[in-house]
């Protein structure tokens, strides 16, 4: 049986009262682009910088690769890219890969990475005078510069455009499809949607969802109702078989257990209601539904 690319054992961290990390057991297959999802201060973070050795776990065991996390032989066949990652102003974004490049034993062409990240128009120009979405590129290309075995990206995509966006994921497909675990954590659920074989939900340091977002979606069932509607909330958490009420601007989003019968007294309570549609909840409302259900359990 092959080694996990990520293995967690049992893996508390504690801040004090806070408990970051509360007893994670996880195993993270090779070639899996997994995204951790969690709202802020739910261990993502933690539970990244644990496996990356940037944090000791107070108790319990993470490995990657089958090695100690942090330790020397796991870095060089890792990739990071974190979220609040920066880099020297005054190298270019070639001289940045090059730099990288010398840590490792095998690294990547730089000349190839510059064509796949798309950095060749700014990739002799200081790393202090490019844009936000430009810094994220060339921030990506170094994660891959070690060819890396595991990848781990936090919010990769945060300050770029639609096309630039569509391009880190063409390249998370490429990687995972080589072979290449993918940790991924975002706040655009879109992105795990789109790109993840498997969510996994932390709150409160702890999994409460771990599957395919389809699977993660059929947990909460019931329909999504979206409309515009004189009724309060109050009013229409009163209808039958509604389980929750958000609004999004104008527009009420309910969820309901049996939209056949909330519909009936919807309309008859509001006879006005206008941009009416009736869909399956997506992976966002799915995670916002868990996450609720996971506070009123603890």
């Amino acid at each position: 049986m092959a080694t996990a690319a990520i293995s967690a054992e049992d893996v508390h961290k504690h801040y004090g009262q806070t408990r970051a990390l509360d007893g994670i057991n996880i195993n993270i297959e090779r070639g899996q682009i997994c995204a951790l999802l969690g709202q802020n201060g739910a261990g993502k973070t933690t539970f990244i910088n644990t496996a990356l050795g940037l944090t000791k776990a107070d108790r319990g065991a993470m490995r990657v690769l089958g090695m100690e996390a942090g330790s020397l032989p796991a870095r060089k066949r890792i990739g990071v890219m974190l979220q609040d990652t920066d880099l020297p102003d005054l190298l270019t974004a070639r001289e940045h890969i090059e730099r990288f490049a010398s840590y490792y034993d095998a690294p990547a062409s730089t000349d190839e990475l510059i064509e796949r990240t798309d950095i060749g128009n700014f990739a002799h120009t200081r790393y202090k005078k490019l844009s936000g979405g430009q810094k994220r590129r060339v921030q990506f290309a170094v994660a891959l510069v070690g060819n890396p075995d595991v990848l781990f990206l936090d919010e990769p995509t945060t300050g770029l455009d639609q096309d630039a966006r569509s391009a880190v994921w063409a390249n998370v497909r490429n990687l995972a499809d080589s072979g290449t675990t993918v940790i991924l954590t975002t706040h655009y659920l879109e992105e795990a949607d789109a790109l993840a074989d498997r969510i996994v939900v932390i709150n409160q340091g702890q999994i409460i969802a771990d599957d395919d977002a389809d699977r993660i979606r059929a947990r909460v069932g019931g329909s999504l109702i979206t409309c515009e509607t004189a009724l309060s909330d109050s009013q229409l958490g009163a209808i039958p078989c509604v389980r929750s009420v958000r609004r999004n601007g104008r527009i009420a989003q309910i969820l309901s257990e049996d939209a056949a019968q909330s519909l009936r007294t919807l309309l008859a309570e509001d006879a006005s209601v206008t941009d009416l549609t009736v869909s399956k909840p997506s992976l966002g409302e799915a995670f916002t539904a868990l996450t609720e259900q996971s506070e009123i359990l603890s």
